[in-house]
């Protein structure tokens, strides 16, 4: 779930989380950009209670977010494979569901290249991917690293990969 507009998106996504909350999940996790152009992210296991909890402590303020509960693929529950994923750099944060089936093979070269992976899933290669492949251009940056995904879900494109930080 994302949202952009006025209001405090950590609030509005994790309420987005909560109707949804039924159908089974294993953590939870958002990321929001801050007033200060900065990422923050916070993710829990195994419930979304958890985040809940932990950002009544620690608010994460902006009017941009992304965030998730996890259905586990791939990787056990834990923090690092909970969703958001983030690249090296923590500019880009990434959400997805579904299976990305040719993930250890796109992972190997970011590997080769200095990325440090820091979960199980398939998903963190999107981040890594589209870390590298962002030149100013987001459109590009998010169609050529899906191009390159073998996905299991009903649809690849623009709402596998989502990048919350400017420039």
């Amino acid at each position: 779930m994302g949202y952009i507009g006025r209001q405090a998106g950590m609030d509005v996504v994790v309420g987005g989380r909560r109707r949804l909350e039924y159908r089974g999940y294993d953590s939870a996790g958002v990321a929001v950009l801050s007033p200060d152009g900065a990422l923050q992210v916070e993710r829990a296991v195994p419930f979304l209670a958890d985040l809940e909890k932990s950002l009544r402590a620690d608010p994460l303020e902006g009017t941009l977010a992304i965030g998730h509960t996890r259905w586990a693929t791939h990787g056990p529950p834990t923090l690092d494979n909970a969703h958001p994923h983030i690249d090296c750099s923590g500019k880009v944060a990434v959400v997805h569901n579904g299976t990305i089936e040719n993930f250890e093979v796109l992972v190997a070269g970011p590997e080769a290249r200095g990325h440090q992976r820091r979960s199980d899933t398939d998903t963190e290669v999107v981040a890594h991917l589209h870390a590298e492949r962002e030149t100013g251009d987001l459109a590009a940056a998010a169609r050529s690293g899906c191009a390159d995904l073998e996905a299991a879900c009903g649809r690849v494109g623009g709402t596998m990969a989502s990048r919350i930080c400017p420039d």
